[in-house]
């Protein structure tokens, strides 16, 4: 039975996931584990991202976890297979689970902005998920400079424009926006404004759907967390008591 799940993530942007994890009761005890030494994933290559997650699941295994979950969308989209050669339980990624979303909220012809990190946006996974799926408008855009804002909580207006008229002031009638970050979640107020009549996908909410569908997860009385982190984890409790 599935009860101690271990949360990985580069730093703080995988507490958004924990949250609707935590909030979902779908275990007994999550383990959160924040790479924050490490951060940003989304700048590095594949075989460094590959390298460190795989060291963040041997210091999972050492709190007997016996599922895991790779918030991180850099992760998700290069380090998934060597992850579940090395664990002897099941690990699931938030690509698959904010694809499965986008099937839910979105016609074959809507269109579909996807954004995220370099590595995750260069690793196609999204792209080539919602094309098998009959999906043709897709627009793919890396906006790496979401990640920093989230991580100093630098929510002032006048930057957030700057930033949102260097990424977005060319785009049109934009139906489902996927945040393909989970640093991203935090800037949903910011994003709704100005997609005013897109749907947004948050992997979190995505991810639980997925764990309920694909593994018949039922609602636990209470649900305890932990926060881990590989540098300053008192930093990333405080983000977490705001966050939560």
């Amino acid at each position: 039975m599935i009860s101690k799940v271990g949360i990985f993530d580069s730093g703080v942007g995988g507490l958004t996931v924990a949250k609707s994890i935590y909030q979902a009761k779908l275990f007994d005890e999550i383990i959160y584990f924040g790479d924050t030494a490490r951060v940003p994933y989304g700048s590095k290559n594949e075989s460094t991202i590959i390298r460190y997650s795989l060291e963040a699941l041997e210091f999972l295994k050492n709190f007997d976890i016996n599922f895991l979950i790779t918030a991180c969308n850099s992760v998700s989209s290069c380090a998934l297979p060597e992850l579940r050669k090395e664990a002897n339980f099941e690990v699931v990624g938030v690509i698959e689970a904010g694809i499965e979303a986008v099937k839910k909220v979105a016609n074959t012809n809507d269109n579909i902005l996807i954004i995220g990190t370099k590595t995750t946006i260069n690793s196609n996974l999204y792209q080539i998920g919602l094309n098998n799926l009959g999906y043709k408008n897709i627009i793919a855009l890396p906006t790496p400079l979401f990640v920093p804002i989230v991580e100093e909580e630098a929510y002032n207006k006048g930057l957030l424009d700057e930033v949102f008229k260097l990424y977005f002031s060319n785009l049109k009638n934009i139906d489902v926006v996927v945040l393909g970050c989970t640093h991203f979640p935090m800037l949903i107020p910011y994003l709704s404004e100005y997609f005013k009549d897109a749907k947004l996908i948050h992997s979190g909410e995505a991810i639980v759907e997925l764990l309920k569908n694909r593994y018949d997860l039922k609602n636990k009385k209470e649900s305890k967390i932990q926060f881990l982190a590989s540098e300053n984890p008192n930093h990333l409790k405080e983000i977490a008591k705001k966050w939560f």
